[in-house]
């Protein structure tokens, strides 16, 4: 059950207000703080926890927050033999602003991680040889992250993209590309239409399947995941829960769907508990205090069967 993050680290910083800001407002904000971020340093802790392996390829900057990420791998157990400390960028920095309704808006500077490069996943083949999963996301350069699914493949393993931020991906190969994970949102941008256009989720996923990627596994929201594949398409339902805050639920469901598949789960069953690891992880706030664990999940799981 080995999982390969080939990820993204940003300190996030925080402050929550009544509503999320119009353009050229300003409002008074408060509880202030500062914590962990970044697709793939998410990814891994929530991998982590739900009893995978994990080893995280990646670029930070040698400075207090990039300390500060090597610490929280360390406490998490998280292999980081192939972690590259700079000096020539700083580490990624996120700005969050929550609201009391569980919406939030994300700026994030990249820093260090726009030198993660093609060089660090050769580094890294140990970590790719080892993995029965490689995850990776588009807040490292694309190149990167589809080279280390080319790679990923080549060495017969199950390759995830989640393609967040959104970017059109129509122009690239994907069929490296095991499994394509989008939101709504996302599935539309890389389909290179506006994100709003009114194709159902199906039609979009043709066109993702058309640059050759394995399927298309696109989440809901509170409406759970579709499944697309040239050969079959299904729907896994949600699971019911009190919305605190839904920041990082995207990364805790390509994690859980990672880790789920690492241990030689089916698709929809991996898909079923990523859903659940996802609804759990929105009943706390941020992301990384917010990540359940395998036994937390189990047992959520288990109250629900037969509901």
């Amino acid at each position: 059950m080995n999982v390969c993050i080939i990820g993204s680290y940003a300190k996030a910083l925080v402050m929550t207000t009544d509503r999320i800001p119009l353009a050229g407002e300003t409002l008074m904000g408060y509880n202030y703080r500062g914590t962990y971020g970044g697709k793939g340093s998410d990814m891994a802790v929530q991998a982590a926890r739900l009893g995978a392996r994990v080893s995280y390829v990646g670029v930070v900057g040698d400075d207090a927050f990039g300390k500060e990420f090597v610490d929280l791998m360390k406490q998490e157990r998280i292999d980081t033999r192939f972690l590259r400390v700079t000096r020539e960028q700083p580490t990624g920095t996120g700005f969050i602003i929550k609201d009391t309704q569980a919406r939030n808006l994300i700026v994030v500077a990249p820093g260090a991680n726009d030198l993660f490069n093609e060089g660090d996943i050769d580094v890294a083949n140990a970590a790719v040889r080892e993995a029965d999963v490689l995850l990776a996301q588009l807040e490292i350069p694309i190149a990167t992250a589809l080279y280390a699914m080319k790679q990923g493949k080549r060495a017969g393993k199950t390759t995830i993209l989640n393609p967040a931020p959104g970017v059109d991906l129509t122009a690239y190969d994907l069929s490296d590309v095991s499994i394509l994970t989008p939101n709504e949102t996302e599935a539309r941008i890389a389909a290179g239409l506006p994100p709003n256009s009114p194709l159902s989720n199906k039609d979009i996923a043709k066109i993702l399947l058309n640059t050759g990627c394995g399927c298309v596994v696109t989440t809901l929201g509170d409406k759970g995941a579709a499944v697309f594949s040239n050969d079959e398409s299904f729907e896994v339902e949600h699971y019911e829960i009190n919305v605190v805050d839904s920041n990082g639920a995207g990364d805790s469901f390509n994690a859980a769907l990672a880790a789920t598949l690492a241990g030689g789960a089916t698709l929809r069953e991996s898909v079923s508990r990523a859903n659940a690891a996802a609804a759990l992880c929105c009943t706390r706030w941020e992301t990384v205090p917010s990540y359940h664990t395998k036994q937390e999940v189990d047992a959520f799981l288990q109250s629900r069967k037969g509901g």
